[in-house]
């Protein structure tokens, strides 16, 4: 069975939950922005929670379909309709062969996952299916789609049940205005204190920039940061620093004005700054957001991290419960 690509939509990928263990040679992690929804579709379908989905943002994909197939599509509400007739999210749901999967307009969010029976076939690369564009690495020819694509479809490895659902309890969006936890920095002591205190109190937006690589924030009061003397091998703004390691979820502010969070298809290194870490547990949230949508950071120290992640597990477990009937 294949998937038939008419038209590509924005910006749309195969993905999974990525390829750890490469990230000190400079090749990124990669996967789904939102590794819940992404487990969520597969889940649904009868998939491992890792197989290969399509990640599509903003707006969906046209597919022709050649075979009957099962297809769930979660994450944002970016409403699936086959041949025209509409069909719930975070539901698992029939596609008969020759009939062609279509999507209406975003309603909130802004990455939707598509999880077919059998998963995406793609070529494994280093571990995972998945696409990293920068690098033109694994994927669809280490790219996102384009009309006349051909996508291969791997074997049901278990039955599909058409109408299981998330319920709605466990389904999880960014909502109006999130809060995304931070665990301050090794460079914390690079800004005043009076700066701390305002870029947690402050409402920031998402800014246009805000992709797979990084998302961009404005709107909040530019830091202060406490007076030195440039270190050899630094830059002349204070925001810079002697180049070091960049974990996930790693706040840069460049020139003190702009928060930038590092994402899946982050670089691994450089010599910004680095104001905080987004807990792991959050960086889902943040690939929801849309482009001026308001947020806020919140402080949270080694303990609320760990708690943070532990819930997160618990909703995982969760989810794997519900649809295990």
């Amino acid at each position: 069975m294949a998937l038939e690509i008419l038209k590509p939509g924005l910006a749309t990928t195969v993905q999974d939950l990525g390829r750890p263990g490469y990230y000190h040679l400079g090749i990124p992690l990669s996967g789904g922005m939102d590794r819940y929804a992404l487990s969520a579709a597969n889940l649904l379908v009868g998939n491992d929670e890792g197989d290969a989905v399509l990640e599509a943002v903003f707006m969906g994909p046209e597919i022709r379909f050649t075979a009957d197939a099962v297809v769930a599509v979660t994450g944002a509400e970016l409403p699936p309709k086959v041949d025209g007739e509409e069909r719930p999210t975070w539901t698992a749901f029939e596609v008969k062969a020759g009939q062609t999967l279509g999507f209406g307009f975003l309603k909130a969010g802004a990455r939707a996952y598509v999880a077919v029976a059998g998963g995406i076939d793609v070529p494994v690369v280093l571990g995972s299916r998945s696409t990293y564009p920068l690098g033109a690495l694994g994927g669809h020819e280490g790219r996102a789609l384009k009309a006349g694509d051909s996508l291969p479809v791997g074997a049901q490895k278990k039955a599909a049940r058409v109408g299981a659902s998330v319920p709605e309890a466990l389904r999880r969006g960014p909502g109006k205005e999130p809060v995304l936890r931070v665990l301050p920095g090794l460079y914390w002591h690079r800004i005043t204190a009076e700066a701390g205190t305002r870029f947690f109190e402050d409402t920031w937006k998402v800014a246009p920039e805000a992709d797979r690589i990084g998302y961009r924030f404005r709107g909040g009061r530019p830091l202060e940061f406490v007076p030195r003397e440039q270190p050899f091998g630094a830059g002349s703004d204070p925001s810079n620093i002697v180049d070091s390691c960049y974990p996930y979820g790693s706040i840069q502010v460049p020139g003190g004005t702009e928060p930038i969070v590092l994402h899946r298809d982050a670089v691994s290194g450089g010599g910004y700054f680095m104001i905080g870490t987004v807990v792991s547990a959050d960086m889902d949230l943040i690939g929801q957001l849309q482009p001026h949508q308001k947020a806020r950071f919140e402080a949270v120290d080694m303990d609320g991290a760990l708690a943070a992640r532990r819930d997160r597990a618990r909703l995982s477990n969760d989810l794997v419960a519900a649809l295990a009937g």
